[in-house]
């Protein structure tokens, strides 16, 4: 089977999968130039109320085919940022499901990811020190963001991979699970996930990557939804919401 990103969606949650097992799952140009468009059919469906990222087999993702950074490295880094931007931008909730090796690009697509969930035995890997790459501004600041200032300078200068314990102490990954268990974590957090009101979650997503200009929009949609009424109404039956505001197509 040709690298390809592979997708569905189940019990509204949609699965995308890194599938290039050849190369430890590493993104070709066609891959991350394929995942932008893949995002936004995900984000228009109103059936998906999250998202979860993950690699095929028992490895999510080892970097960038280094092959493609040969033939032309400024269009790969180009599309690889593009492709991070628009996961980070996805309207819904976003999940990476880490097995195995999280290298370079693996890290870059897990870190524009809400949450991360790793099994334990991952490793992680931030390497452009590795091959003399400049690592992007906009991943540079997503990583100091998530982890600290002296963490990503670790990460960065070093190239080196730390496993999935310490990812957890420095704030990279939020779960991790013993071996096997990882699938079943994720259906119990999922369904939580989808049925929770979207309308807190896309307001929550917006505020905490720092936007501060749509507060008046929140309330107005707040006001409008339905959704706080409803919420309201279901605790006090002692019963599950049904909430009903969806995220916008477009705007």
């Amino acid at each position: 089977m040709e690298p390809q990103l592979l997708h569905g969606v189940t019990d509204s949650v949609a699965t995308v999968v890194i599938h290039h097992p050849v190369k430890r799952n590493a993104m070709t140009s066609a891959m991350w130039a394929e995942l932008p468009p893949l995002l936004k059919e995900l984000a228009a469906d109103p059936e998906v109320r999250a998202l979860v990222l993950t690699g095929a087999g028992g490895t999510f993702c080892a970097g960038a085919d280094i092959s493609t950074l040969q033939e032309a490295p400024e269009e790969a880094q180009r599309l690889a940022v593009r492709a991070e931007e628009a996961l980070a931008a996805f309207p819904k909730p976003t999940l990476a499901a880490v097995r195995g090796h999280c290298v370079g690009g693996g890290t870059q697509l897990a870190a524009a990811c809400d949450l991360r969930f790793a099994e334990e035995g991952a490793l992680f890997g931030v390497t452009p020190a590795n091959l003399g790459i400049v690592y992007p501004a906009s991943s540079t600041r997503r990583l100091v963001a998530l982890t600290s200032p002296s963490a990503a300078k670790y990460l960065l200068f070093s190239g080196e991979l730390i496993d999935s314990e310490r990812a957890l102490r420095t704030g990279l990954v939020d779960e991790v699970l013993p071996a096997g268990e990882l699938d079943k974590r994720l259906a119990e957090f999922t369904r939580i996930l989808v049925s929770r009101s979207q309308l807190t979650q896309a307001a929550a997503k917006e505020f905490a990557d720092g936007r501060e200009d749509r507060e008046d929009h929140w309330r107005a949609q707040a006001r409008s939804g339905g959704d706080l009424a409803e919420g309201v109404a279901a605790f006090l039956q002692r019963r599950p919401p049904r909430f009903t505001w969806t995220v916008p197509t477009s705007g």
